[in-house]
């Protein structure tokens, strides 16, 4: 099914958090209508980034957590979303390396799935996985 929307953040975070007497029941809904396969959209890198922000910096949300609730629905295929598997990939460090930012465990998994063994950065963070080496430039 081809998307026919972009799916905003406030949207994941409404669904998430049900704090919103409105909002959420409307954003439940949505995206069940999308686990169902009657409706595709479309979901952008920024829009996880920020989500995951939002729910781990405002809302205080456990990074397990976090991890729980998006990643069920970065995995519905109704959710057209190019980096998918990346996404998902970040979870798994980010959830257990709890001195690395979502953003880091992202730019490995992509560096690792681009098939690329190297990361130029001063971030120390980045030099502690084995499939990628750290190098400052």
């Amino acid at each position: 099914m081809t998307p026919d929307a972009l799916l905003d953040t406030n949207v994941l975070l409404r669904h998430v958090l049900g704090d919103h007497p409105d909002h959420s029941p409307r954003s439940s809904a949505l995206l069940s209508a999308i686990e169902q396969g009657e409706r595709a959209v479309r979901l952008a890198d920024t829009v996880v980034f920020e989500a995951i922000f939002t729910l781990e910096k405002f809302y205080k949300v456990p990074r397990m957590a976090i991890r729980d609730a998006l990643r069920p629905i970065l995995e519905l295929p109704g959710i057209v979303l190019p980096g998918k598997r990346v996404h998902l990939d970040a979870f798994v460090r980010w959830v257990v390396e709890p001195g690395v930012s979502y953003a880091d465990s992202y730019h490995l998994s992509l560096a690792k799935h681009l098939k690329l063994n190297t990361i130029i950065s001063f971030d120390r963070h980045l030099g502690r996985d084995p499939e990628v080496t750290r190098i400052e430039p």
